[in-house]
């Protein structure tokens, strides 16, 4: 009897073990690579729908990894969503592709894009290579305890590259860091401007290892930074400065000051109030906000330009200068443009300006407020002679299927200069828009798109 029990016993363990081998087979996903018609580089950010509202969303790599047991084995039909990459519509109007997964098969998308800037992937969020990694393809990398966060501020300073953002959401809690997240990385910290994008943060966090706020200022609600820039004070030392607004439901601003960043405590501290609401001063007056650019006139006096995308204030680029608002000059932009080829105006709603050495021309990447088909995720690209302007016409390089994308900053530091290549990100997200389903991992997130300026398409921007 004890033989016949451990016979049937190891009989049935093997069955077992053969049972886990079979289903671990079945179980493989089904392989998806997302790739741009022509180059072939992977497409991130490519939404595929079934009939039945499963969403699956192309990783870094633009890969999505299909698991759902009921798509298996037969005839799929997926929508495909991808913010200016698509496929053709078929007879009824429909854009899709039809699959037939299988586990452990694979397929291949080619999307045509439609827009002039190439998405190169998300920079921060979860999860970048989600897909690639249930399809055993490729590491992940390291997870930073980030979910999401708002628009990004960028200085070089001390020899780094640091980064800003906004409301910042965490994987505990709905709510998450309200008082601005932070890290560093080298001055030009990508190999390479093709996907797949990976781009690795130094967080600044607390004693726990968790990413912290660096940028509490007294009062209740959060604490919002601009102007973000570093500059040289009168014995040559670069400080990181930012101006701070203190927020209050629904999102209305209270206070305005001035705030410098503690080398010791790598945090900001308060340096002045500039402004507090009250009865008399209900709004303050033009501050050192959006995005700062650099630029030296022509009597050969330096000066920083603070703008969101044009700039609004500039004041002599030393600490003291931006400390004393009485050497601040208020300027007065165009808040709207012509868009090339005809005589449509584009208004102007945030963005940031640089000087390009392959145009020999400054250059915006600016979101158009108000356009269509989203509402605040068109994005327009224009060049000047003089970062004051007059600025020429705009030409169209990214679209949204109501979606949104806000905040664009061109990062110039990137590239070598004089190449033809223009890197900027924004802020994508449902907000403001008309009431989309939320896109999985990358809502509420950064993603870095290039721009190859000797685009033909490009031609109607040119400043002569």
């Amino acid at each position: 009897m004890l033989c016949l029990a451990a016979l049937l016993g190891g009989m049935v363990a093997g069955l077992g073990a053969q049972a886990a081998t079979v289903d671990d087979t079945g179980r493989r996903p089904f392989r998806i690579e997302v790739v741009e018609q022509g180059s072939e580089w992977p497409v991130p950010l490519v939404e595929l729908r079934t009939t039945h509202q499963m969403r699956f969303v192309s990783d870094n790599a633009g890969r999505i990894a299909v698991d759902a047991p009921e798509l298996m084995g037969r005839e799929v039909w997926f929508e495909v969503m991808g913010h200016g990459y698509e496929v053709p519509r078929d007879g009824f109007g429909y854009r899709g592709v039809r699959l037939r997964p299988e586990p452990g098969g694979a397929a291949k998308v080619r999307v045509e894009r439609r827009i002039l800037a190439r998405r190169l992937g998300r920079l921060t969020g979860a999860g970048l290579f989600g897909e690639s990694v249930k399809l055993g393809e490729a590491a992940g990398m390291a997870e930073t305890g980030v979910f999401g966060c708002d628009s990004v501020l960028n200085a070089v300073h001390q020899g780094r590259l640091f980064w800003a953002w906004g409301d910042t959401t965490l994987p505990g809690y709905p709510l998450g860091l309200f008082h601005t997240s932070s890290a560093t990385t080298s001055v030009t910290p990508l190999m390479s401007f093709e996907p797949p994008l990976r781009l690795v943060f130094e967080h600044f966090r607390d004693g726990q290892g968790r990413v912290r706020e660096v940028a509490r200022m007294p009062g209740e609600g959060p604490t919002w930074l601009s102007g973000y820039v570093s500059l040289k004070d009168r014995t040559g030392r670069a400080r990181l400065v930012a101006t701070y607004q203190k927020i209050k439901p629904p999102l209305e601003s209270y206070e305005v000051g001035l705030c410098v960043w503690d080398e010791a405590e790598a945090r900001f501290e308060r340096h002045k109030v500039w402004w507090t609401k009250s009865e008399t001063t209900p709004k303050p007056a033009p501050f050192p906000d959006g995005h700062p650019a650099f630029w030296t006139d022509a009597a050969g006096k330096e000066w920083v330009l603070f703008g969101n995308p044009l700039p609004t204030l500039r004041c002599p680029a030393r600490v003291e200068a931006w400390e004393d608002p009485s050497t601040w000059e208020v300027l007065r932009p165009s808040e709207s443009l012509t868009a090339a080829g005809s005589a449509e105006r584009v208004t102007l709603h945030s963005g940031s300006i640089a000087w390009n050495a392959y145009r020999q021309r400054w250059v915006t990447v600016f979101l158009q407020a108000l356009g269509k088909p989203s509402a605040f995720g068109e994005l327009w690209y224009a060049e000047a002679r003089e970062p004051l302007g007059p600025w020429g016409r705009a030409v169209k390089v990214l679209t949204h299927e109501n979606y949104t994308f806000y905040n664009p900053r061109l990062h110039a530091e990137f590239t070598p200069s004089g190449s033809p290549v223009l890197l900027f990100e924004g802020t994508y997200t449902l907000q403001f828009a008309d009431r989309p389903v939320p896109t999985a991992r990358h809502e509420y997130n950064q993603v870095l798109y290039r721009l190859d300026l000797d685009d033909p398409g490009l031609q109607g921007a040119r400043a002569e």
